[in-house]
């Protein structure tokens, strides 16, 4: 039985992933910093296979106890957790945007670093973390939200080069217009998900269990010499510039 952890794992689209990894068999460790939604997580999932855990993983000694209580290795990491502090850039307060720093990448760091002294004995071991296609177009009022996701992505990249050779994998995904975590509060608005639904090319907003899919191919046989990839689930958005473009036919 394969063994996953997936941080920010309690809620939203961290807890698709970790049923969708129950469903597809392995045993799994949920880590969040919302010590209540680590509470209620284990009864909701109904399954004995699964543990939760309150960690912040910007603090790097409570990610070195998490995985003290693992105890085994874990086969992947889910780097799901992360936050947004929305305002225009310039307004931003330096303490908010350390913060997101702090947890969009740091706690990337410190998870995969821990994770990666830990697969190493082993020779095997895959790391999967979530960036956003704010990675590659940043939006307005996002703060440092598309910075941090971004330098996630090249992070994994560098993952891959130096630890590929030693059977470890680093993946990412990039979700689009997910209904759900973060993004719950703006899709409450049926204006914004009428006009955000139909600039995607698919017609429809993505769904959590878009993400936990692709974190399951990524993890499969069939995905298995992927290393270093940066997988975009966004219905076909970032690429529809035109579409969402007003212009003459002629």
């Amino acid at each position: 039985m394969k063994f996953a952890l997936v941080t920010g794992g309690a809620a939203g689209i961290g807890a698709a992933i970790a049923n969708a990894l129950l469903g597809k068999g392995y045993r799994v460790a949920v880590a969040d910093a919302n010590a209540q939604a680590v509470h209620d997580f284990g009864p909701s999932a109904a399954s004995q296979h699964v543990t939760a855990h309150h960690c912040d993983v910007s603090d790097g000694d409570a990610v070195t106890s998490l995985f003290d209580a693992l105890g085994a290795a874990p086969d992947l990491v889910v780097n799901n957790a992360g936050i947004v502090r929305f305002g225009p850039l310039a307004d931003i307060a330096i303490a908010d945007f350390r913060r997101v720093v702090e947890v969009n990448l740091m706690g990337v760091f410190a998870v995969t670093s821990e994770a990666v002294r830990r697969m190493l004995p082993r020779g095997s071991g895959h790391v999967v973390s979530l960036t956003s296609i704010n990675a590659y177009g940043p939006g307005p009022g996002s703060g440092a939200y598309p910075a941090t996701k971004s330098a996630v992505l090249q992070l994994m990249r560098q993952f891959a080069m130096e630890y590929g050779p030693q059977g470890l994998r680093f993946n990412s995904i990039a979700p689009g217009f997910i209904d759900g975590g973060m993004s719950t509060p703006i899709y409450a608005d049926p204006a914004v998900r009428a006009v955000r639904s139909a600039g995607v090319p698919l017609g429809r907003l993505g769904l959590p269990e878009d993400i936990a899919n692709a974190v399951c191919f990524l993890d499969s046989a069939e995905g298995g010499y992927i290393n270093g990839h940066d997988l975009v689930v966004d219905g076909g958005v970032t690429h529809a510039v035109l579409k969402n473009l007003p212009r003459t036919n002629g």
